[in-house]
């Protein structure tokens, strides 16, 4: 495995229950998946939603990375645009 290198300031970074106990069922660490969101890997978005993240880089938008935990459950994870916090939560807490 490669080290990945961070290209995004994640700022304040927090994340809901729903989320939290997804992690804590599936085995998993947070840790992971916000390495790969800050190194650029944004995970099961589509094309189109990966192409207006590498521009969001650019100009200062948001930014959306979606995951599969073991298990199946998808968790996302999102930074602001000004970069001052970052999210984990479930699709269905957004």
């Amino acid at each position: 495995m490669r080290p990945m290198r961070k290209i995004l300031s994640l700022g304040h970074v927090v994340a809901t229950p729903g989320a939290l106990h997804a992690l804590v069922l599936a085995g998993e660490n947070a840790l992971l998946y916000l390495a790969r969101h800050a190194s650029g890997d944004w995970g099961e978005v589509c094309p189109d939603d990966a192409h207006a993240n590498e521009l969001a880089r650019e100009t200062g938008e948001r930014i959306l990375s979606a995951y599969r935990l073991r298990g199946g459950t998808k968790l996302w994870i999102i930074t602001e645009a000004d970069r001052s916090s970052t999210c984990i939560l479930l699709p269905e807490e957004y």
